[in-house]
């Protein structure tokens, strides 16, 4: 990998982590600060408006966001002919948001929510209108400006949310956070890009960027049904209460881990598409990200697995000490689900769509037949059978890429079983120190633990294969950091 390049996709990184951060503080301030303002059955109504939008941004973006940023070369004819086909699935999902609300009013019983419906379903409009603003930006590593686009749009919401609360707007405090933000990320959006799209022009075609879009936004609809299995067999053979145990555990640990690695994926697939045509560099990249995200992210789940105990007596309670055993299982299935995230990125940057729906069939499957036999061993067992799904469906994820793309899998499977030693190792030192001191307290087992925990993943460089991966993973915090030549960051032709 050139310096130039190297130095654009890490100083991309520390962009995209400290915006991510930025954005996962501003969400626990609002949080805090709205939940004394607004009562539980407003953000029930905002729950279950939500989840409608959820499925419909997969069809909204059409994978044509990826399909755009990996395409090797992409004219301006075709940017603009992507900007109006996504603008156009935004309005026709508004149009169907606003014209089943009544019917959603109806199933749910809560007149409340039509108009909530109504309103938020020119999210999809403001949404498909920046989709291919957004995807410039990122073709272009310019992930500076998307950061402070993100961050900006996320602030300005809360405040105005905050002061339509303070008013006594209710629920509808909420509708603004969520329309405020969508427009000023699409604002922020077109002026960073500086761009505006002419009409559409059959002479440049975008028939294989569909093509491409529509495989990868069907795998996306199908891990979308398979992510709510666990929610629906927890409800139907287990009941609320039990619901609520799991959700809470998944909340502590899946979706802080969501919020994390899915935006580096703006960082890792523009860099990934550049290299297509440079096996050696591109595969040095695959393999040097799954070490950066399997230590990144892998060494504070196993603290989190470790201390399992503390972590949810602090954070939710002594009430909830039965979701410690769950909160357990998800550290590991985010420890496994990590390691196999760049395959993910390799299929989107090849263009290998068909094959990601083939794969993504085949592993959602494997999911429902780990959760659905898991539910026989009671709520516990539904935790396992998520855990166990990643330890089946990573080394085939791996084999499968192998036999349609170039794939480093023998460094890929070295530098995975490196990474699952030390977390084994740190969230085993963590849980032994931390029941040691249990007695003086969950803050004291908490910090012991955390400390021994980290103190063995920093000795690991003792080991030479440690000590290689160390210099790699500093070397790339030294990029991030340093200060860029003028041409570092200058996007490439085309």
């Amino acid at each position: 990998m050139t310096s130039s390049l190297a130095r654009t996709a890490a100083r991309g990184t520390l962009f995209t982590m400290l915006a991510q951060l930025a954005r996962i503080l501003l969400q626990l301030l609002s949080v805090v600060v709205l939940a004394r303002l607004l009562s539980p059955h407003d953000y029930g109504l905002l729950a279950i408006v939500l989840v409608l939008v959820g499925l419909g941004e997969i069809l909204r973006d059409f994978g044509l966001t990826s399909a755009s940023v990996q395409a090797p070369e992409l004219s301006r004819g075709q940017r603009d002919n992507l900007f109006w086909i996504n603008a156009l699935i935004g309005a026709a999902l508004a149009l169907a948001m606003l014209a089943s609300s009544w019917a959603v009013g109806a199933i749910t019983g809560e007149a409340e929510i039509v108009g909530m419906v109504q309103w938020l379903a020119l999210l999809f409009l403001l949404n498909g209108l920046a989709t291919q603003h957004r995807a410039d930006l990122m073709r272009a590593v310019r992930l500076r400006a998307l950061a402070v686009v993100d961050v900006t749009a996320a602030t300005l919401a809360l405040a105005l949310a905050v002061a339509a609360a303070a008013l006594g707007a209710g629920f509808w405090a909420l509708v603004v956070q969520q329309l405020a933000h969508g427009t000023i990320a699409l604002l922020g959006a077109v002026i960073a890009g500086r761009w505006l799209p002419r009409r559409y022009d059959r002479a440049h075609p975008v028939r294989q960027l569909i093509t491409f879009g529509w495989n990868l936004v069907a795998a996306n609809l199908v891990q979308y049904a398979s992510r709510q299995v666990d929610t629906l067999v927890v409800a139907g053979q287990f009941g609320t209460s039990a619901l609520g145990l799991y959700n809470r555990a998944h909340q502590v640990i899946m979706t802080p881990l969501g919020q994390v690695r899915a935006p580096l994926q703006s960082v890792a697939l523009p860099v990934l598409s550049r290299l297509q045509r440079e096996p050696a560099r591109f595969d040095a990249y695959v393999s040097a990200a799954q070490l950066a995200l399997g230590y990144g992210l892998g060494i504070p789940l196993a603290l989190a697995a470790g201390l399992a105990e503390p972590v949810v007596a602090i954070m939710l309670g002594d009430a909830w000490m039965d979701a410690a055993p769950i909160l357990r299982l998800f550290a590991v299935a985010g420890i496994l689900t990590t390691l196999s995230y760049v395959g993910y990125w390799v299929y989107v940057a090849r263009g290998l769509g068909a094959s990601l729906l083939r794969y993504t069939l085949v592993t959602s499957a494997i999911k429902v037949a780990c959760i659905v036999g898991g539910a026989w061993f009671g709520l516990v067992g539904v935790a396992a059978g998520f855990a166990l799904h990643p330890a089946i469906a990573w080394p085939i994820s791996l084999l499968w890429l192998s036999r349609v793309t170039p794939l480093p899998v023998r460094s890929l499977y070295a530098g995975a079983a490196r990474v699952l030693a030390l977390a084994v190792l740190v969230g085993a030192g963590a849980w032994f120190a931390g029941v040691a001191v249990l007695d003086a307290g969950r803050w004291v087992s908490l910090g012991v633990g955390a400390a021994v925990g980290l103190g063995l993943a920093v000795a690991a460089p003792i080991l030479p294969a440690y000590r290689r991966d160390a210099q790699s993973l500093l070397a790339f915090v030294r990029l991030m950091v340093a200060r860029r030549s003028p041409s570092a960051d200058a996007p490439p032709a085309g």
